[in-house]
This record gives structure tokens, sequence and C-alpha cells, in this order.
């Protein structure tokens, strides 16, 4: 048999296996209602930035006319081809998925969709009342420019109604317009039922009276359309004097990029179609016709209303950690011992407290930190401005290039610096995505460095989805290595002789390797030999080829990969000692935890960065060693946890598809999510019940003297 030449997957295509994992569970029969329609509508949230971030970069290499391949073999042409064939395979399977699988138990539970031939009197005369009141006097329609020269405003992801107009005195000469439909108003109207929830979709109330926006005109049609813009743009802050204004100009060009894809509901004209192809530049191959309702990443409302809990997952509420005591200092409790938590399972509360204390707290002396990623309400930015209007030095890295959170991290950072924080708005050339945050406290030995490290954003309501894990500690090396680290961030200069964190795209890279070739090295000489790792992607070619040549050599891999995964397990001669699997469940796996067997001295890190070219070339990222043994042994045990998974685990095959590993009762099999927040409950439950109990008597209120007249 002649050789395998071909070992690596696309990432385009293992990108679309990934969300097709995504949508199983909107398929699958033992995940309650309402969450499958969660999923779905995940999915197609996912499958737009899809659209707009890599299929948009497709289409610029495309343009440009660059015809160099990836590692899998394929040309910029030849992969946009195939992902518009593989993303409208999945458009149909989304839709079978809502018509043929949700709608109809949606209906049984009580929760409709109403078409407006389906409206009775009462319904009617609701739905009338809110368009005059709701709709007309809010929503403008806007006249298409026929001549295409004066492309049409229409934002990117918002659905329109696009109107197909013909004059009586002339019926050759159509004229367009599109009614936008606009961010501030609700997808879902809601319309009397006798129970459950009814409702009707807002682009079918407009298109119910259409006719008053355009009185005296012959309506030929009113179809509901959406465009997708190119939002692969980045700002060039090598040459920016005002980063903010750079990126400002950034998130204009987002709203004002070309159309990669044009949605328009089945059913359309091709009149309709070929004019707005005409004006808005669009190929047949990035037109889409769409089964009703557009847009499903919209029924995340419908997810995620009150009520109908019988539909939704048993709630699992984050627990407490038994490592933690709320009537201690973080400080104090950090000071006795390394203290890891594992998010959503555990409160990520601890976090938000040990910078509420560090700005509270007259011994802090200053606080550094990364934000990626915030909530729109973020304690810890208060917390962060609370400490400098306190007078701490507090200096806080904010990365204005977070893709989608640009706007967001912009606002953040001007409110900082008006409550007096020193912030530096990312390195140039680089995305700033460690994890991390510095506190120094004046101590009776003098200061002392206290750390935490994340393999997640601080933003504490994502953090109640994302399994993620946190280390609070303030071992000096790692505390040398952090502050060396920042400094060289905030001073723009190469950070000196680390001592235990590795650092993208410094050494990060090297040090994976060197750790996969140590492996391989000890199973060529007989020793027993091992390799576990947790990421979110995996596409870096070297660290792919060594991962091959470790396999070849004999070391056991397992892999757990969320989503991109470019090596082919299972390959004889190449990958056959190699397992992969991804895990979608109720929590978004986002945790990277890796563990090297060492000789028997196990080396376990966490780390903020991928296995992805972007993370090891192109971003600022850390590695951290995990040299506490119970914490060290506490992520041996979460990695093992996700191989043990038979629930929800699917086993990537070497073609870059992928089967569930346990193909019946999957129901009772073991579940790595569900395992975690037992483990977590028990744990607290545990320590509470041996916890002595203290017996308090209640004493009488002091009386108070009598208050002294003058």
């Amino acid at each position: 048999m002649a050789p395998r030449t071909q070992t690596f997957v696309n990432r385009e295509l293992s990108w679309l296996e990934f969300n097709q994992r995504v949508l199983d569970e909107a398929l699958d029969p033992d995940v309650p209602l309402l969450e499958r329609l969660q999923f779905l509508s995940i999915t197609a949230s996912n499958l737009d930035e899809f659209f707009m971030v890599r299929v948009g970069g497709l289409k610029l290499l495309v343009e440009s006319g660059s015809g160099k391949k990836d590692p899998s073999g394929m040309t910029p042409v030849a992969q946009l081809e195939a992902v518009n064939e593989r993303a409208g395979m999945m458009i149909n399977d989304q839709y079978a998925c809502y018509q043929a699988a949700l709608e109809p138990e949606l209906v049984n539970a009580g929760i409709a969709r109403v078409l407006p031939e389906q409206l009775n009197e009462r319904q009617s005369l609701h739905v009338e009342h809110y368009f005059q009141n709701e709709v007309f006097p809010v929503v403008t329609p806007m006249a298409m420019d026929p001549s295409g020269n004066q492309l049409p405003a229409l934002s990117n992801l918002a659905l329109c109604v696009a109107v197909r107009l013909k004059p009586e005195e002339d019926e050759q000469k159509h004229r367009y317009a599109v009614i936008p439909v606009g961010s501030g108003m609700s997808r879902f109207v809601a319309v009397p039922s006798e129970s459950g929830y009814s409702y009707m979709l807002i682009e079918d109330v407009i298109r119910l009276f259409v006719s008053r926006f355009f009185p005296g005109e012959p309506i030929a049609e009113a179809v509901p359309i959406r465009i997708t813009r190119n939002a692969d743009v980045s700002a060039r802050d090598e040459f920016a004097d005002d980063f903010i204004s750079e990126m400002e100009t950034v998130l204009t060009k987002r709203t004002q990029g070309d159309c990669v894809r044009l949605e328009v509901l089945a059913g359309a004209s091709r009149t309709l179609i070929t004019f707005f192809q005409k004006i808005l530049r669009v190929p047949d191959l990035h037109v889409y016709s769409i089964p009703a309702p557009m847009d499903l990443s919209a029924y995340r409302i419908i997810a995620g209303m009150e009520g109908f809990s019988s539909l939704k997952y048993e709630p699992w509420p984050p627990q407490s950690s038994p490592d933690i005591n709320p009537q201690k200092s973080m400080f104090e409790q950090i000071a006795q011992k390394d203290i890891l938590l594992f998010h959503p399972y555990e409160s990520f509360d601890p976090v938000v407290r040990f910078i509420k204390e560090a700005a509270a707290d007259p011994n802090v002396r200053a606080i550094k930190q990364i934000l990626y990623r915030t909530s729109s309400n973020s304690p810890i930015i208060a917390a962060l401005a609370d400490a400098a209007e306190r007078g701490k030095y507090v200096t806080v890295v904010v990365e204005l290039k977070a893709r989608f959170d640009e706007a967001r991290n912009i606002a953040w950072a001007r409110e900082l610096e008006r409550s007096g924080v020193q912030v530096i708005y990312g390195i140039k050339g680089l995305k700033v995505h460690a994890k991390i945050c510095i506190v120094v406290r004046r101590e009776h030995q003098g200061l002392v460095r206290y750390l935490h490290f994340g393999t997640g954003n601080y933003n504490e309501l994502t953090a109640r989805i994302y399994s993620d894990a946190s280390l609070f500690t303030r071992d000096p090396d790692l505390a040398v290595d952090a502050s060396a680290f920042f400094n060289a961030i905030s001073g723009y200069s190469q950070p000196q002789n680390l001592l235990k964190l590795s650092m993208a795209p410094i050494n990060l890279r090297s040090t994976l390797l060197d750790l996969i070739r140590y492996e391989t090295e000890r199973r060529k000489h007989g020793h027993r030999a091992s390799i576990m790792a947790k990421v979110n992607s995996l596409v870096d070619p070297a660290i792919i080829q060594a991962l091959y040549e470790a396999a070849q050599a004999g070391v056991k891999i397992q892999l757990n990969v969320r989503g991109i995964c470019c090596l082919m397990p299972g390959i004889e001669g190449t990958s056959e000692n190699i397992t992969v699997v991804s895990i979608v469940d109720r929590y978004l796996e986002h945790a990277r935890i890796f563990s090297f067997y060492h000789g028997g001295n196990e080396q376990v890190f966490m780390s903020s960065a991928d296995w992805m070219p972007r993370n090891l070339d192109r971003r600022i990222e850390l590695m951290v060693p995990i040299e506490d043994p119970d914490c060290a042994k506490r992520l041996i045990a979460i990695l093992n946890a996700f191989f043990k998974d038979k629930a929800k685990a699917r086993r990537i095959l070497p073609d870059g598809k992928y089967e569930y590993v346990l193909a019946a009762n999957r129901k009772k099999a073991f579940r790595a999510q569900e395992s975690l927040f037992q483990e977590a409950r028990q744990a607290i439950q545990k320590l509470r019940q041996e916890a002595p109990t203290v017996l308090e008597p209640l004493r009488p209120p002091p009386v108070e003297d009598p208050p002294q007249t003058s």
C-alpha cells in the first residue's frame, strides 16, 4: 500500500465540522427542548461570524490572486468553493432541524409562531395596533439606486424587508426599496393566546402592512433579506499615532465592508435576487436561499425566556470552592497554599473578590492586569477604577483588537483613564491574549506579589457558561516572571530569562516542542511516554508534525480538541497512537490544559493559548506550570474525565469527520461535565458537614446610654 501523503485537514472545513457537532446537540432528543433551540441559535451565530471573518478573509485572498496553498494542499479558490458547498449543506441541516424536529415540539409545548393567515380577529387587531404604534413611526423605507452606482447602506447582519414596486404606468420599470428592521426592535411580537406563548416575527408584521409605507403603489413582492459584510479588517497599529482613533476607523470599515453573503427568503423572485446581487456586487456563489424563519440566531431570545423551566437544563449553580473561606482574606489564603478553581463548576466570585479586596486593602501598593474581554457592567473594571481613585498604582492592558469587543474595550479604556488608571492599548502588531493579574502588597517581610492566572477572560458572566481554570499563587519565581512579563509589555521590551513562565511569541512554541520531543526521545529509548492535552483548536503545523513524530515513536497521545483540528488521528504509520475527542455539552469547553509524563515527573500546565499559529506567533500568551502537587493532580483528573466521557464525546476520524465514542445508551454513560459538577457540589457539602458545630448563645442587645442634652 502506498504511503498516505495527506496528513492535514483544512482549517475551514474542520471548523464547519465543529459547528455540525454543535448542531448535533440541537438534534439530540435527550437534550431539553429549549436547550436544543439554544444550540441551533448558536450554530447560526457561529456561522455568521465564520462568514464575516473566515469567508471574508478567503474572499480577499482570492481577489488578490493568491494561489498559495494551505497545509492541506488547498488553494484559496478551492477552499472558498468547498466552504460554500459545506455551508450550504449545513444551512439545509439547520432548517431541517428547526422545521422537522424543533418547531412541532415547540408548538406542543405551547410556544407557537403565528403566520399572518392564521391570525384570528382578536390577534389581528392586536398586531395592527402594534404595527401602527410601535413599528410604523419608527422604521423608514430606503429607496435603492437602480444603477448600482451608490451602494446601499445596509447594516451588517441586520434583517431587512426588500420591496419590489411595480408602477402601473410602466410595468417594465420596477422600483426597489428596503425596510430595515433595526436592532432596537423586538424580533418576536407577542400575540394574544389562550395558553402558552404565541408570537409573530417582526418581518411578517411588516410584510402584512407593507402597503402602508407605499400608499397607492402596487407591490409586487416583499421579501426578508440579510447581508453579511466582510469583517476581516484589522488596524494598522504599527503606523497609528492615535490607536483608539485607528480602531474606531476599523469599526466603521467593518460596517461598510464588501458583502460576502446575501441571504434571501426562499420563494423570492429571480428578478429581485438579481437586482440585489447587482447593487451589492455578489456572485451566485455567495447567494443563499433561506427557508423561513430567517436568522435562526435570534431564537436565543425564545430559548432564554422566563418560564418553561421543564424545557431547560436542570440548574447547575456554581459551587463555592472548599479551598476558599469566605470569612478570610484572599491574601491570607493564597499565602497558605496555591488555589486552583475550575469554572463554572466552581464560582468565579473569588476572582472578582481578589481584585475588590486589592482595591480596598490599604497595604496593596499596585495592581497590574490584562483585560481582553469583559462584561458590559464589569465589577472588575469598577474595582480597578476604585483602586486608582484610592491612590494605588493601577496599570491595565486593554486589548482594543479583541474582535467584536473593540467598541466596549475602547469605552472601558477611556473610563479607566478618567479614574487615573495607566492604560496601555495593547502591543503593536500583536494581540495581548494572556490572562493575568498581579497584586503587589506590602507585608512585614516586604513587598509580596500575589498572582492570578486564567485560561479564560475576566468576565463574570461568561464564566458561568465557559469551562476555564484559575490559579491563585504567590510563588516567588512566578512572581518574578510575572513582573518581567508585564514590564516587557508596558515598556515594549524583550522579557529576559523567564524562570518558569513560557510566553508567546517568544518561547511558548519552542517550549511545547521541547516537551513533545522529550517524550519522543524517552519512548525511543524504551521508556514510558505520554501526552494529554485539552485545547480549543489544533492548527499549528509544527506542533502537529512533532505530535506525528512522537506517535510514530510510540508515544501515547490523547487530545481533547473542542473545535478546529487539522491533525488526522488514526493514520497507520503516522498517527495510530493519537486519539482525538471533541466534547460539546451545556458548557463551552474553553480551558487549555497540558500534561507530559516526563519520566514519571509529570509536567502539568495551563495556558491562555491554543495550538494555532495566531496564538503562538501573533499573540502575547502565557503558559503556566502547575507545580503544587494537589493542583497538578486535580488538573490531570480533569483531563482524564474528558477522556472517560462516553455521553457527549465524539471521536475525530482521519478525514476530519467524527462519530460518537459510544453509539448507543449514551444517556446513562459517563458524562464529564455532569461528573465535574457533582464533584464540586459534593466537595463543598463534605466541607460543610465536617465543619465543627459552634454553639453561640443569644445575648440581649446592649443598653444604650440616653442621649445627653446641652
